[in-house]
């Protein structure tokens, strides 16, 4: 699935990931690839991913919102 991750200012990551956990409002969640289509408010905390070929990397992040639809999953921060 392609990780699309953007703040203000840049794009901090775009590429491709097997799987991505972020903070939720309700609580932490791991979006997988044909993951339902979902919007969501993030809060303060740290989104970890896993690239192809398992390198594991991960960005701290104040708040934001998540959209997931067919295998995109784009995450706006602040």
């Amino acid at each position: 699935m392609t990780l699309k991750i953007i703040s203000p200012s840049r794009v901090i990551f775009e590429g491709e990931a097997e799987s991505v956990t972020l903070p939720g409002a309700l609580g932490s969640f791991t979006v997988l690839r044909n993951h339902a289509s979902l919007i969501s408010v993030l809060t303060s905390g740290k989104i970890d991913y896993r690239k192809p070929g398992g390198e594991e990397a991960s960005v701290e992040i104040k708040g934001g919102l998540v959209d997931v639809d067919n295998n995109i999953v784009s995450v706006c921060v602040y």
